[in-house]
């Protein structure tokens, strides 16, 4: 089950400054955070202990840090077919391979928080054939975040703990069936700071998936 402390009342960051979830150290708002593979949990740490898990295998490979690299790939191809089979009832998902599992699965962003869907594995496997970049993609940690905006299908590259702050803008601001002019801007701010952050990625050269 992954935490949404972090992400569930932005107020917070005023009141509480939060401690890693490893060693106790107190840790500011904007902080790092690691998978706890074996409980799925995201946890919050410190520099220092996710620095000591950036490293594959470490710990024995239970934990593995969530690393800060944003991807824009304008280049994404999906069909709308494609996405119909994938039978996302929302315009927008987040896809993530599960090493325990062996697979990919898939959750959409809903007033109740992240929702799971079943996901038919022919349907990903041409959307990943049709990619190859997203092959790449870290398990566990980074995720594949798809918008079905008005101008076709936008495709982000991200680390999972960003996908929570999507899930977050739900859960704080959406009102009713269709969510409200409030959340829709919230969301819609959301995805400018992933162009942006993808953009500066970019510039930096960190951008690319290694």
């Amino acid at each position: 089950m992954i935490k949404l402390r972090r992400f569930r009342d932005p107020a917070a960051a005023d009141s509480d400054q939060g401690h890693c979830e490893m060693c106790a150290e107190p840790v500011a708002w904007q902080h790092g955070h690691m998978v706890d593979l074996e409980t799925r949990a995201l946890l919050c740490v410190c520099r220092s202990c996710r620095l000591l898990f950036i490293r594959p295998g470490a710990a024995l490979g239970r934990f593995r840090a969530v690393p800060d690299r944003y991807l824009h790939l304008p280049a994404f191809r999906l069909r709308a077919a494609d996405w119909e089979e994938l039978q996302i009832p929302v315009r927008m998902a987040f896809f993530l391979h599960n090493s325990a599992l062996g697979r990919t699965v898939a959750f959409y962003p809903s007033a109740a928080g992240a929702a799971e869907c079943e996901l038919p594995l022919t349907a990903w496997d041409r959307v990943l054939a049709s990619n190859p970049r997203l092959a790449e993609v870290r398990p566990d940690v980074e995720a594949v975040l798809i918008d079905q905006n008005p101008g076709g299908f936008g495709c982000y590259v991200v680390p999972i703990d960003a996908c929570y702050e999507l899930v977050a803008l739900f859960r704080l601001h959406w009102r009713g069936l269709t969510g409200g002019p409030k959340a829709w801007d919230r969301i819609e701010d959301y995805f400018k700071t992933l162009r942006r952050r993808s953009d500066e990625a970019a510039l930096r050269g960190i951008g690319d998936l290694d």
